[in-house]
C-alpha cells in the first residue's frame, strides 16, 4: 500500500515537472522548446551546467578552458572522483548543446534591443 502511495506521488510529480517544462518552453519560444528538451534529455539545466563549470557567459573558449581544467583536476589518477569528472563531461555536453541551439535559432537577448 505504501508503494502505491509513493508511486502515485512520483507520477504526479513527473506530470507537474513535465507541465512546468512545457510552460517554460512555450514562454521562451522555439529555441526554448529545444533547450527544454535538451535539459530533459540530459537531466541537467543550463544553469546547473554553468555552475558545475563555473561559467557566467556561454562562450566556447571559456567552456573549453574550464572543462579541461576541471576534467584534469578530477582525474582518478591524481586522486579525483570519477563521479565529479562525469558531471564535468555532462555539463560540457549540455552547454555545447545549448550553444548549438542558440546558433540554430538566433535571437536578440532581451536587454540588447536597439532603441530608436
Amino acid at each position: 500500500m505504501g508503494a502505491q502511495v509513493v508511486g502515485r506521488a512520483f507520477a504526479r510529480a513527473l506530470r507537474q515537472e513535465f507541465a512546468a517544462s512545457q510552460a517554460a518552453a512555450q514562454a521562451r519560444g522555439q529555441a526554448g522548446r529545444h533547450s527544454a528538451a535538451a535539459s530533459s534529455f540530459t537531466g541537467m539545466t543550463v544553469q546547473e551546467a554553468q555552475q558545475i563549470l563555473n561559467i557566467s557567459t556561454l562562450t566556447p573558449e571559456e567552456i573549453q578552458k574550464n572543462y579541461e581544467h576541471l576534467f584534469k583536476a578530477n582525474d582518478k589518477a591524481v586522486g579525483g572522483s570519477l563521479y565529479l569528472q562525469s558531471k564535468v563531461v555532462r555539463a560540457k555536453e549540455r552547454l555545447d548543446e545549448e550553444l548549438s541551439i542558440q546558433h540554430q535559432h538566433p535571437s536578440k537577448p532581451s536587454g540588447q534591443e536597439q532603441q530608436t
